[in-house]
């Protein structure tokens, strides 16, 4: 249900998950949208925290709608996430409620760090009416210091196209467990390396880089894949 419209501002939605409960979503919508991404929060922060907003804005500038939206563990301010069938049942709620709100645009579904595997595990149950392929803006392979792959046996289900944006220096994503993971998963992946980037795409400032050129360089890649995955649509 849309609750607020305005040209220079997101549109604020209320998204029913289940007949108990309720999230926030904003819709970034440009006046000639080719695509929307449903776009889920890390663990940590919610849907208007800097790096969602720099996303919403950044892929607008580029003609890309952006439905961003609450998980019901961070609408209630809590710390801890939300079991998997919770988070996934809002990621299922989210990307119906952007298929109606821009009806015939191609959708794509991910997220940042947790959002992403959610929505990742989303798809892998059930296909998400819909949606042409999943985007990974820091895919969690693992915890810090707890190398591991058993997260990633679920993509194996996934059959529509996969973007992982990663930073060469995420300890939530060793190279040498990612690069084999992606490798393994065939024509459908593509691995996207930002060099000197950490989990959150912050870069050292001896790389001669700052945060906005790796956010331009992730938006420009992500765009770029669409714009390829289109085609085949």
């Amino acid at each position: 249900m849309v609750a607020a419209m305005d040209r220079a501002n997101p549109q604020s939605f209320t998204i029913d998950v289940g007949k108990t409960t309720s999230v926030s979503a904003l819709l970034t919508k440009p006046a000639r949208a080719s695509a929307c991404l449903v776009f889920a929060h890390g663990a940590g922060a919610g849907m208007t925290h800097s790096y969602m907003e720099a996303v919403a804005a950044g892929l607008a500038a580029r003609d890309i709608a952006t439905l961003r939206y609450q998980f019901p563990y961070m609408e209630k301010k809590s710390k801890r996430p939300d079991p998997p069938a919770v988070a996934q049942a809002t990621v299922r709620a989210a990307v119906e409620t952007a298929a109606r709100a821009l009806p015939g645009l191609p959708l794509i579904a991910g997220g940042k760090s947790f959002g992403g595997r959610m929505t990742s595990q989303a798809q892998a149950k059930q296909p998400l009416a819909g949606v042409h392929g999943l985007a990974f803006f820091g895919f969690p392979l693992h915890g810090v210091g707890q190398p591991s792959i058993e997260r990633a046996a679920h993509l194996a289900d996934i059959r529509v196209p996969m973007l992982f944006l990663q930073g060469t220096r995420d300890k939530l994503a060793e190279l040498d467990l990612l690069r084999p993971v992606v490798e393994g998963l065939g024509a459908r992946a593509t691995l996207h390396l930002v060099e000197g980037a950490d989990h959150s795409f912050h870069v050292p400032v001896r790389s001669g880089r700052n945060d906005d050129d790796v956010m331009q360089e992730v938006l420009d890649t992500f765009v770029a894949w669409i714009a390829k995955i289109a085609r085949h649509v």
